[in-house]
């Protein structure tokens, strides 16, 4: 293990949630310095792509294209029943949208909007499948929806939960869309990587530590709500606990099987024409 692990998170509230036990100090690797950074998530997904972090939070559609070089971790995931990004329009706008600002080319919420879109019957409001996705920082998508930009937007992290606040209109909700095409999975938004380089006894270390920085979190919520309150975008309260209580569940402590087979699920979207060129996604038994 080096003296050194660098980890590089969201600053959306189930991230500091889940991490705020280390990054306070409460729990952590014996001899090991945690240098802790804060990124946009598709910023992640392209510092995973680069290898550029000992560990790091990426979108799930990420799990099987980092395979080789990372592996899964089974706590820090965030997985949501029934919840998920939101497309959006503004309250007075009507047709059909042609342009979609995204999080992210490579996050869940496009994975999961270009399914939607493809599998569309009928609905003449939502965009047409092959609308242009425009590129945005997660928290810069209300602007490029206000400006004209794009006539629709996707909110990910809190602000989808606070689209009214921001004079939006939900269209497609597609944490109920994945639910009612797979009821029984919850839909896996974001997983936690660490380099396989750091060998198999020191990513378990790993993986203990972020199970028991979240557990410190819930045992002292006072001591996180804080960071999380000011790392946040909505800063309404219970905006941020809404959020967290969504997305942050005993998943997060351990995958498992239910979470395993939710990213399988969500591979087979990813595959059909997204991230063709990229390894399949690791067998069960290869999940840390």
């Amino acid at each position: 293990m080096p003296d050194v692990v660098t980890v590089a998170i969201s600053p959306c509230p189930n991230d500091v949630c889940i991490f705020g036990g280390w990054i306070l100090g409460m729990v952590g690797l014996p001899d090991v310095r945690a240098a802790f950074a804060f990124e946009d998530v598709e910023t992640l997904n392209e510092a995973a792509l680069a290898g550029a972090f000992d560990v790091v939070k990426v979108s799930a559609a990420m799990a099987a294209p980092r395979a080789g070089t990372y592996a899964v971790l089974p706590a820090g995931a965030a997985f949501g029943f029934g919840a998920g990004p939101k497309l959006v329009v503004p309250q007075g706008y009507r047709g059909r949208p042609t342009r979609v600002a995204v999080p992210g080319l490579r996050t869940t919420a496009a994975t999961l909007l270009r399914a939607a879109l493809a599998e569309n019957h009928g609905r003449d409001d939502l965009p047409v499948p092959d609308a242009a996705f425009l590129p945005v920082r997660y928290d810069a998508i209300v602007a490029a929806v206000r400006d004209g930009r794009a006539e629709a937007g996707l909110l990910i992290h809190e602000t989808a939960l606070a689209a009214a606040d921001h004079g939006l209109r939900l269209l497609l909700d597609l944490g109920a869309w994945w639910q009612a095409r797979v009821p029984a999975s919850p839909v896996p938004l974001g997983v936690i990587l660490a380099k396989r380089s750091l060998g198999e006894a020191h990513i378990a270390a790993v993986g203990k530590v972020v199970r028991e920085s979240l557990l410190a979190a819930r045992a002292r919520p006072q001591a996180v709500a804080p960071l999380a309150r000011l790392l946040a975008r909505e800063k309404d309260e219970a905006v941020i606990a809404a959020h967290i209580e969504a997305y942050v569940g005993e998943l997060s402590l351990a995958m498992g099987e239910t979470g395993r087979l939710a990213l399988a699920e969500l591979e087979k979207l990813a595959s059909q024409g997204r991230f063709t060129a990229d390894p399949p996604l690791p067998a069960p038994d290869q999940y840390c």
